[in-house]
């Protein structure tokens, strides 16, 4: 039996979804599902480590895939959003501290170790079938490591600040340049190739989030600028940019809103629960944590009350999929338990 990697599409979703609640006052419900997230996030720790020691095999053919390599790079991004979220919780700076460092490490080995095998694989896909919205995690996993970098160069010492602003500026940037990349494929692979219904999962979702967790880094950065004068000196560059990410991302919604109304209302394809689905709930509550800090830092209220629209929106679509999970297991537990005479 072929175990897939496990993918930590939960924890980005609910501590996304937790800081959204923090930034709308919500402190009880953001600590709730923080402490909900901690345990998942070490269920999915324990789960990936098993897998490694006894499925190495496996995990070497899953780096190679197109398919299925994107996945790893959900370790990084959940590492990365718990460690922000213990900051902007306050629940413990060594833990964000802790995490933080995994976060980066590992985007240093998977990054490299997802690329290296997938170019180096001998079993190469058609591009309809290999580029999608997962591959964006790619990004989503840089920018978590520069928000969380950003945020920690507010809570340690000065002689850490500069080095975290420049490790946050540059992991910023260069999510951007990797964005450009892997967009412009999966833009030409919708424009250009047969776009069955089947072909719009949920990741594709993943086009706005990432987007969304690139104007949190941006806004989060023209917040650090008052302590760095480096990032002073590129103010007017930060917040352009970090417009520009939020506008590319506000522009994918509608478009994402109609994709979906084509494939469930005009095409008719069956709504049913997946594993994936937590890959829709996290770029809402990102468009919502993103949009609440750049109003902060960058546009001065004008954003006002779109953050609280959207977290709504999260909240729902959280809870609305853990139900369909949590049905969905349920009714598997049911039909494989041995039936007693």
């Amino acid at each position: 039996m072929r175990f897939p990697p496990p993918s930590f599409a939960l924890v980005m979703a609910t501590g996304i979804v937790a800081v959204a609640a923090r930034q709308q006052g919500l402190h009880g419900l953001a600590l709730f599902l923080y402490e909900c997230n901690v345990v998942a996030w070490v269920t999915l720790s324990l789960a990936s480590l098993w897998r490694l020691a006894r499925r190495r095999g496996e995990v070497a053919q899953d780096l190679a895939s197109l398919q299925r390599a994107p996945a790893f790079f959900t370790a990084v991004a959940g590492t990365g959003v718990l460690a922000s979220g213990a900051l902007v919780l306050d629940v413990s700076l060594v833990l964000a501290c802790a995490l933080g460092l995994l976060a980066a490490l590992l985007w240093i080995v998977l990054t490299y170790a997802v690329f290296a095998a997938v170019i180096t694989s001998e079993d190469k896909q058609p591009l309809e079938r290999a580029i999608g919205g997962a591959w964006l995690l790619a990004v989503v996993a840089c920018q978590s490591v520069a928000v969380t970098a950003s945020l920690l160069s507010g809570q340690l010492p000065q002689a850490w600040r500069l080095p975290l602003n420049f490790l946050a500026l540059g992991m910023w940037l260069f999510g951007g340049m990797l964005y450009t990349w892997i967009i412009a494929l999966i833009f030409y692979r919708a424009l250009f190739l047969r776009f069955a219904p089947a072909d719009l999962a949920p990741p594709y979702w993943i086009n706005m989030g990432a987007m969304a967790i690139s104007t949190l880094a941006g806004a989060q950065l023209v917040a650090d600028a008052a302590q760095a004068p480096f990032l002073q000196t590129l103010l007017p560059f930060l917040k352009g940019f970090t417009v520009l990410y939020w506008a590319t991302g506000t522009w994918w919604l509608p478009l994402l809103v109609a994709l979906t109304a084509w494939r469930y209302l005009v095409r008719r394809d069956a709504l049913r629960a997946d594993g994936l689905d937590w890959s829709m709930v996290f770029p809402l509550g990102m468009y919502s944590a993103c949009t609440h800090h750049m109003d902060l830092h960058v546009t001065g209220g004008l954003l006002a009350p779109l953050d609280t629209v959207f977290f709504v929106l999260a909240l729902l679509a959280w809870g609305g999929t853990a139900v369909a999970r949590t049905s969905l297991w349920w009714r598997g537990s049911r039909a494989a338990a041995p039936v007693s005479h």
